[in-house]
């Protein structure tokens, strides 16, 4: 598995919002600056967050984003998927199993690659935001 840049600047973006929930929005310029992303990059991965409901916009002058829902309710694999795509280097761990079944000549080194898949996914899907906050000192 390997994070672009832009999954990585995704999940800065999301600690840095689950940092301030519930009490207050986080324009874009705010979290570029505290995350140190670009900040016309940032407005596209944060349409892409919003159109996948994780995130909340609001208009105005106390405008800006917001999770959409509870830190603890949001979990690094469903933001690494949706930016990155699967875990696997060769797709999905469907797609694994069908290579490991098919190729028996190579099944063991797809064995491993659907190992490494698995395993990551067994701390990504289970890490939420809210988890690292607690781990970084905040709430």
């Amino acid at each position: 598995m390997q994070i672009s840049r832009k999954g990585l600047y995704a999940l800065q973006a999301m600690i840095s919002l689950a940092s301030s929930y519930p009490k207050q929005t986080m324009t874009t310029r705010d979290i570029a600056g505290r995350e140190g992303i670009p900040e016309k990059f940032l407005e596209l991965i944060l349409a892409e967050l919003k159109n996948a409901r994780l995130v909340d916009s609001q208009r105005g002058s106390r405008g800006g984003y917001r999770l959409a829902r509870n830190p603890s309710k949001i979990f690094l694999g469903q933001i690494v998927r949706l930016i990155d795509g699967p875990l696997a280097p060769f797709g999905d761990a469907a797609s694994l199993r069908r290579l490991v079944a098919r190729d028996k000549k190579h099944g063991p080194l797809y064995r491993v690659f659907l190992d490494v898949r698995n395993a990551t996914s067994d701390i990504i899907d289970y890490t939420s935001l809210a988890d690292l906050c607690r781990e970084g000192g905040t709430p």
